[in-house]
């Protein structure tokens, strides 16, 4: 995902005694998109180019046969899988994919969220909170009282995120290892 806008530090002038630095958005947040804006949906066919190109250009992988598998899973099984799209008059911009699944590592039923995306020029605009709601919603509805995700410890831009969402760590542990060829 692109970076969040740029944060300008700067500093009071000394005056011979030390001051603190202060932090100034280097430009205003655009202001929050209301619901009559903006539609949350399943995804359709017909978004699926849309989808590709913002993943590609948010991950810089392109993937395309993921995400039509990923795509072809939720429709064949709507009641626990979840992929999600948010649209403003037409123009696809932002998605959200889960699902939901039981006792893996001991676990009752969970949702969890594997994929979020939104185009960055319609960042800071409630998009991701409103999929992340949205994918919430469904998840309750289907019985879930918990959602988890996982994302790499650097990723700071979607850490942030899932913690302005009220996620922080859970019980488990991820543990991976190399395989030799």
């Amino acid at each position: 995902m692109a970076a969040l806008p740029s944060v300008v530090l700067q500093s009071l002038p000394s005056l011979g005694r030390t001051h603190r630095s202060f932090m100034k958005p280097a430009r205003k947040a655009p202001a929050a998109a209301s619901p009559e804006d903006l539609s949350i949906g399943p995804a359709s066919p017909g978004d699926m180019r849309q989808i590709i190109r913002l993943d590609a250009q948010t991950t810089a992988n392109a993937k395309p046969k993921y995400w039509h598998r990923r795509f072809e899973a939720c429709q064949a099984n709507p009641s626990e899988q979840f992929f999600l799209v948010a649209k403003r008059g037409g123009a696809l911009l932002g998605f959200i994919v889960g699902e939901i699944r039981a006792w893996e590592f001991g676990s009752p039923p969970c949702g969890w969220v594997f994929a979020i995306a939104v185009d960055p020029e319609a960042r800071l605009e409630s998009i991701g909170s409103s999929l992340f709601q949205a994918i919430c919603d469904r998840f309750r509805a289907a019985g879930v009282a918990k959602v988890r995700t996982m994302i790499a410890r650097d990723h700071q831009l979607i850490l942030s995120f899932f913690r302005s969402q009220g996620m922080m760590g859970g019980p488990f542990v991820e543990l991976e290892m190399e395989l030799d060829e």
